[in-house]
């Protein structure tokens, strides 16, 4: 990314960080202000991403730091795959049957009872329109504006959720 992209990049950001800021004062139950909160935090995070290749571009322009340019290169690989979580993260390893919800520790997911040995792991869920409330249009814009994906799903355990049959 350029100078002028991450600057643009940055003006954008900040100005939906401010929009969900002021949106969160319309929240009406836990649920939406949480949902808030948790924007707010991705695009902080976000802000100060681009706050470090912005500073890093400056260094390997002035070539005052012979790693800046590599250090550049490996936070632009990162940021083009940075997305802001808004509920649960939930990662599943197939190869050993386990599964780990926002980072958490791994939980093996083999289950057996009279029926046999089966492995049943959780699945994701998106929230709908209504659960979104007012966000629903500033994720999108977040989203179009500047390609940084907004997820908002929570696991479910049960009906749905994946299932492998053992041999």
């Amino acid at each position: 990314m350029t100078s002028d992209h991450n600057l643009m990049l940055y003006t954008k950001l900040a100005g939906f960080r401010l929009v969900v800021v002021a949106n969160r004062f319309g929240g009406d139950t836990d649920f939406s202000r949480e949902l808030h909160d948790r924007l707010i935090e991705g695009l902080d995070a976000a802000i100060a991403r681009i706050h470090l290749m912005m500073a890093l571009e400056r260094r390997v322009q002035t070539g005052e730091d012979e790693l800046a340019e590599y250090q550049l290169q490996g936070e632009n690989e990162i940021f083009g795959r940075f997305t802001i979580n808004l509920l649960d993260d939930l990662e599943i390893d197939f190869d050993t049957h386990e599964y780990r919800i926002n980072g958490g520790g791994w939980i093996n997911a083999l289950a057996s009872d009279d029926s046999g040995a089966g492995v049943q792991f959780p699945t994701l869920v998106g929230l709908t329109d209504e659960e979104f409330g007012s966000l629903v249009s500033i994720i999108m814009g977040i989203t179009q504006e500047t390609g940084i994906p907004v997820d908002a799903a929570r696991v479910v355990y049960g009906r749905g959720a994946v299932e492998d049959e053992l041999p």
